[in-house]
């Protein structure tokens, strides 16, 4: 069982109040990501669930248990950091088995632990090599094999992928989201990668400035974000944002569009702008467009190849049934 409860938990750091009143519950089982930009409090939340910083006031339930005053190492958790922390002088064998050591389990049990995660993680044939002799991404495994033997009620990633370069980060995200399933344990991932996010989450804890603007799966924060913030985080690239008497005409103060919902055209169209920089990516390319007027910029997403160059005029049509209306504090309007 890893059911975590937050009932109006708050952390401060003398006068400075970093996580405002909170309350959050994270189901058994669920895949739960903390998004957000930089200075969010995505790392402290999670660090006050490990139990590595304390609570200011507020309460953590784990299975239904007061944990608040928990140690650290009681709480049933197994955190896996940005940093792989192995030991260079064990092997990967002994790196996995170190904290099964320390509770002193049986020999036997430590084997049979170590063996398994190592199957689990198609590390079996690297469990007599120290560290060294790993890529970054073996490195990581081992990091997550060592959590996995402790049995832990829910495992808590801390950007455990920002080490890693482009195409390690999509393999190990896939390695990670596929370990979920067959674990069925719960996981709590921080990232500042909405990528990562959408690609891995059950469900998107979406946070600014400690609170959490928003709770929902991937895709009802895509389509349906309640604030101009999760509008234009969620999403990549991001969504366009217009204001003006554009918006007003749709009876709003700002009104949102994403790139993918701009049909495009070099003769016609409702807005009319000058290319940018247009980035080919093979299946999709996204147009930079300037001086339309609307925006300082607008970017729109056209499938597969378009013959656009820099400084040529085109012309956008946003989707209107694709639209979003954001009233003047920002909120989503129906």
């Amino acid at each position: 069982m890893g059911r975590i409860q937050l009932k109006s938990v708050t952390k401060s750091f003398g006068d400075v109040q970093v996580i405002p009143p909170l309350d959050l519950t994270i189901e058994d089982g669920e895949f739960t990501v903390f998004v957000g930009p930089s200075g969010c409090g995505k790392s402290t939340l999670l660090r006050l669930i490990a139990g590595l910083e304390d609570i200011t006031s507020g309460q953590i339930e784990i299975d239904g248990a007061d944990a608040t005053e928990v140690p650290p190492a009681k709480r049933g958790l197994a955190m896996v950091f940005q940093s792989y922390a192995l030991y260079p002088h064990m092997s990967v064998r002994k790196n996995i088995a170190f904290p099964l050591r320390m509770a002193k389990l049986e020999q036997a049990e430590i084997d049979s632990r170590v063996e398994g995660a190592a199957q689990v993680l198609n590390l079996t044939d690297y469990l007599d090599r120290r560290p060294g002799q790993l890529s970054g991404g073996q490195r990581q495994r081992v990091a997550i094999g060592r959590a996995i033997v402790r049995e832990p009620a829910a495992f808590l990633f801390d950007e455990p992928l920002s080490n890693l370069d482009a195409a390690l980060r999509v393999g190990m995200r896939l390695e990670i989201s596929e370990l979920h399933k067959r674990l069925k344990t719960t996981m709590i991932y921080v990232t500042h990668d909405q990528v990562e996010a959408m690609t891995m989450a059950d469900k998107i804890v979406v946070l600014q400035a400690g609170v959490i603007e928003q709770v929902g799966s991937p895709l009802e924060l895509y389509h349906n974000p309640r604030n101009e913030f999760v509008a234009g985080f969620i999403g990549s690239p991001k969504m366009n944002f217009i204001k003006g008497d554009e918006a007003k005409k749709h009876g709003a103060t700002t009104v949102g569009i994403r790139p993918e919902h701009c049909d495009v055209s070099k003769s016609e169209g409702l807005w009319k702008g000058v290319v940018g920089v247009s980035e080919h990516l093979g299946s999709d390319t996204f147009i930079h467009v300037h001086e339309t007027g609307l925006a300082d910029m607008l970017t729109v997403r056209v499938t597969g190849d378009i013959s656009a160059n820099h400084g040529d005029t085109i012309f956008i049509s946003p989707q209107t049934d694709q639209l979003h209306r954001f009233d003047a504090q920002g909120l989503r309007m129906p």
